[in-house]
């Protein structure tokens, strides 16, 4: 049996890697987990077991990923990517100052109030 053409010849496995996720569907990122460990197999593959606390849901979870297929980067967080343009643009903007948050807060609860309790304060 050849293992010529197989999935990780092709570089499947950086586009597909593993996602420890918990029952609820949140993805687990590493401070969530607790303990991680290696259980050696002489006979079989060997796996990395992964015990960890849902930030969503608060369950306790653990997770039995092979060897093979483990990469300690999938607890790391998602990479958000930001445009050239936006960098710019958010470097532009400064710092918010106490000033835009004060603001901010009183329009939140603006948004929350009653429309008509607003309606007769003005």
């Amino acid at each position: 049996m050849s293992c010529e053409g197989s999935s990780r010849d092709r570089g499947y496995r950086e586009i597909n890697r593993t996602v420890i996720r918990c029952s609820c569907g949140h993805r687990i990122v590493s401070k969530e987990v607790i303990q991680t460990g290696l259980y050696l197999s002489v006979l079989g593959p060997s796996f990395v077991y992964v015990r960890y606390r849902c930030g969503r849901c608060k369950r306790v979870g653990e997770k039995l990923v092979q060897e093979d297929a483990w990469d300690p980067s999938v607890l790391g967080a998602s990479r958000v990517h930001t445009e050239e343009s936006d960098r710019h643009r958010f470097r532009d903007m400064g710092e918010i100052t106490p000033e835009e948050v004060i603001e901010f807060h009183y329009a939140l609860g603006r948004l929350s109030a009653d429309p008509e309790e607003e309606a007769n304060q003005h």
